[in-house]
């Protein structure tokens, strides 16, 4: 299995001749999942006790199971929050892997961790926290997340009288489902603000007045949102900031997926109060254009988490002796174990230059401004609130729940788009309504209208 053959050779210059396809093609098929007896129906018996070969096994991958995948890349992609990595990141990923690069300690991976501190440097810049704030990648917010809420509820517990509390975490409705999912993982309770638009100053307050006593003795952190997922929300950072100053409360964003707007000089100010954060979640496979899976953890100081997150062992007492000095990942978020996944964007990054990033965001946030426009004008669509970011929630006129659903599929069985519905909430009431998140700068004005004229059509089951 690891020696070098050649079969071996003539395997890696099919793999990367289809890297170089991939890459080279700006709009891959559209694929779609099917089911699991499908795709055993039509492959067959893959792991075998003397396998059935490179070859054959690569030609199923490139004709049938890569088929039955969503490219996230995709220009008519606008569901959930897609993805749009850079070729340069696409690449270098491929040399990430190739490396073989253990990135958790220094000793193993000075060089590799090294370029991941660079992009990181950038990254911690964007948010303007004060100097000596850093962070360290991710498997996504998910796991950024987590890592910001262990710090703080360890942080919590240094005061001996909290040691055996359960923690509380107040965060908006409109919060991504990570910090609920988390909060399940650390054991604590979460409060929800109810609201669909923006989390401000005043309704956290009235939220913290509420609580009784023991409810507010084990309330430790706020979770605010730089972008929520469903319509590109920013909450009130600043006014967020002050109250969380004041009661002695950790104050995390969670801007997975707003966050790259941070590299945007137009949008930079709407996320005023975020330099006042404890941490910061941004996901740079989402608006920075690295392939997944990259996310990233910031802290404003960083030794609160290396002593939460610190890993002891015998067999790691080598990586803290003197001639293994230097940045450790581990010692930052929950990961042991990792790949330097921040190495795609460090290449892409020096490749490109920060400018072109701007560029590329402050696209985004135009594509959702034009939808926006196109919307107004059309006459079989409304928007349901002025674009925010890169989202734009909209609603077909006259339809029901269920056509949103058949119109999705239709587009999706034929190829042509991926756009979902989802709800929102005006007034108490929840609505089905589509929506667009534009993130891919090879999306056209021509893609917009042609998914807007897509819901004209009488028969979109």
């Amino acid at each position: 299995m690891h020696k070098v053959d050649f079969e071996m050779v003539e395997m890696t210059l099919d793999v990367m001749k289809y890297a170089i396809g991939r890459i080279t093609h700006p709009a891959p098929e559209l694929g779609k999942p099917k089911k699991e007896e499908e795709l055993k129906t039509l492959v067959g018996e893959t792991i075998t006790p003397d396998g059935i070969g490179g070859e054959r096994a690569f030609q199923l991958f490139k004709e049938v199971l890569i088929k039955a995948t969503v490219p996230i890349d995709h220009p008519r992609h606008l569901a959930f929050v897609p993805a749009s990595p850079t070729r340069a990141a696409v690449m270098f990923d491929l040399v990430t892997s190739a490396s073989s690069i253990h990135g958790a300690y220094w000793m193993e991976g000075a060089g590799g961790i090294f370029c991941e501190n660079e992009a990181m440097k950038w990254l911690v810049s964007l948010t303007g926290l004060p100097k000596g704030s850093f962070g360290v990648f991710t498997s996504g917010g998910t796991a950024a997340n987590l890592s910001a809420m262990v710090t703080a509820r360890e942080n919590w517990r240094k005061n001996p009288e909290n040691v055996n509390k359960k923690g509380l975490i107040i965060t908006s409705s409109g919060a991504h489902s990570s910090v609920k999912s988390m909060a399940k993982v650390i054991d604590c309770d979460v409060l929800l603000v109810e609201t669909e638009e923006q989390m401000t100053a005043e309704a956290l307050s009235d939220s913290i007045i509420t609580l009784d006593a023991q409810q507010r003795d084990r309330l430790f952190a706020v979770v605010a949102t730089g972008g929520t997922t469903n319509a590109g929300i920013i909450d009130d950072l600043s006014g967020i900031a002050e109250i969380c100053g004041a009661e002695n409360l950790w104050f995390h964003v969670d801007a997975a997926y707003g966050g790259g707007a941070l590299a945007s000089k137009s949008a930079r100010p709407l996320f005023h109060g975020i330099e006042k954060a404890d941490s910061i979640t941004i996901d740079p496979h989402k608006w920075l254009f690295s392939p997944y899976d990259c996310g990233a953890i910031i802290y404003k100081n960083p030794e609160l988490a290396k002593e939460a997150h610190s890993q002891e062992g015998s067999y790691l007492e080598i990586f803290k002796d003197e001639g293994a000095h230097g940045f450790n990942p581990s010692d930052y978020q929950i990961q042991l174990t990792r790949r330097v996944r921040g190495l795609p964007l460090w290449f892409s990054l020096a490749m490109h230059g920060t400018d072109k990033y701007s560029w590329a965001v402050d696209q985004g946030i135009g594509l959702a401004n034009l939808a926006g426009q196109l919307i107004r004008k059309h006459p079989l669509v409304e928007l349901v609130r002025e674009p925010s970011l890169s989202c734009v929630l909209f609603r077909r006129k006259g339809w029901l729940p269920q056509d949103y659903t058949h119109w999705t599929y239709k587009n999706h069985r034929e190829g042509f788009a991926l756009v979902t519905p989802t709800k929102y909430r005006q007034k108490g009431v929840y609505e089905t309504v589509a929506r667009f998140c534009f993130i891919n700068p090879d999306t056209t004005e021509k893609d917009i209208s042609m998914i807007l004229d897509s819901m004209a059509l009488k028969d979109v089951v």
